[in-house]
């Protein structure tokens, strides 16, 4: 685990995104939180990181993050990362498919006051919705 800011994403990963607490966002994220890059449908603030939090367990069993790579900069911290889960519930008005999901990104956060104040997010999306089977693959 890191400390520091970095401690502050292991917490979100592990806790709020692998765990699914939904109420610890309220203590690690700030009110005022801008999402730079929300998935289509959900807000850009903090309560649409909630929805989106509780969205990705309702469609995906298991579903789990790991963080491969953490760079802190100042008061930013740019992780490279890879989650996956079995595709179990609708996501994004894409039905369940069964499959198993497996997508890569790397995030770009900003760390105020010991709290996510912004977050800047660039995911494989299209390898994500071929999996789903919701575009053909290749």
């Amino acid at each position: 685990m890191a400390s520091g800011i970095g401690a502050i994403l292991d917490r979100l990963n592990a806790e709020v995104l692998n765990a699914g607490n939904v109420d610890l966002i309220d203590e690690l994220v700030s009110p005022d939180f801008v999402e730079h890059d929300p998935p289509p449908g959900m807000g850009g603030d903090r309560e649409g990181f909630k929805q989106m939090v509780r969205d990705i367990h309702r469609a995906f069993s298991d579903f789990s993050t790991t963080v491969e790579d953490q760079i802190v900069a100042g008061n930013k911290v740019v992780e490279r990362w890879w989650a996956e889960g079995a595709h179990t519930g609708e996501w994004m008005g894409v039905p369940a498919s069964g499959h198993r999901v497996r997508i890569t990104g790397i995030d770009i956060s900003r760390i105020e006051g010991g709290q996510l104040v912004e977050h800047w997010t660039q995911i494989d999306a299209l390898g994500m919705l071929q999996q789903m089977g919701a575009i053909p693959d290749g």
